[in-house]
């Protein structure tokens, strides 16, 4: 393997290692990571760590300081406010949207529930991780019924910081993920039945719920 090739391989391997260390809480908003404990942990030099670091900056993921390390930004003041008012805003048009066509609704309910089986499956096993990733799916899979791809990609980009936020409410309320299950059964039944001003309450309940902020 060319050497360029094998350092971007390494480069990726280590950026997908940190970055999802983040989104899960192993690494706290506030800590500081070193390459070399990166390098040490994926058996690869310090120069692709350096790279996946660059890059996680430049997403707003880290802030680097020469000769001390990485520092893990934290969720910014009023980030996680902006973040679930765009979510309510987006959700909530895309419920207006489906509530109209009995089929729609049908459908979305239908697929809400499979992921919700399949969480409710990562719960009782303890995968964090996967929970919040369904968690995210389930939502997306609400926003994808409205029919606005526009909308729907602007929802994509808020994934990783939803799985993030989502992380740290498991890890500090351990139990939270139980009503959020019923929560979602609750949205997907509000769907069907196309009773749009309880899905938003039901919705607004569920965000104070899961992340402690009443909209």
């Amino acid at each position: 393997m060319p050497e360029t090739t094998s350092r971007a391989s390494a480069a990726a391997r280590a950026y997908a290692h940190t970055k999802s260390a983040i989104l899960e809480g192993r690494l706290a908003g506030g800590s500081l990571v070193s390459e070399g404990e990166v390098a040490t942990a994926l058996g690869v030099s310090r120069t692709p760590v350096r790279e996946a670091f660059l890059r996680l900056e430049a997403e707003g993921w880290m802030r680097l300081f020469p000769k001390k390390g990485a520092l893990v930004v934290p969720v910014a003041p009023g980030e996680q406010s902006a973040v679930l008012d765009a979510r309510l805003l987006v959700e909530q048009h895309a419920a207006s949207s489906v509530v109209a066509d009995r089929a729609r609704r049908v459908a979305v309910a239908g697929t809400m529930r499979r992921v919700l089986a399949r969480q409710r499956t990562a719960w009782e096993a303890g995968e964090h991780t996967e929970f919040a990733r369904l968690d995210a799916e389930l939502h997306q899979a609400i926003v994808a019924a409205g029919g606005n791809d526009l909308l729907g990609t602007f929802y994509l980009g808020l994934q990783e910081r939803q799985e993030r936020m989502t992380q740290g409410s498991l890890q500090v309320v351990p139990d939270v993920g139980t009503t959020i299950l019923d929560q979602h059964a609750e949205l997907a039944d509000d769907l069907e039945r196309g009773d749009l001003e309880a899905f938003g309450g039901h919705l607004r309940a569920h965000f104070a719920t899961a992340f402690g902020e009443p909209r």
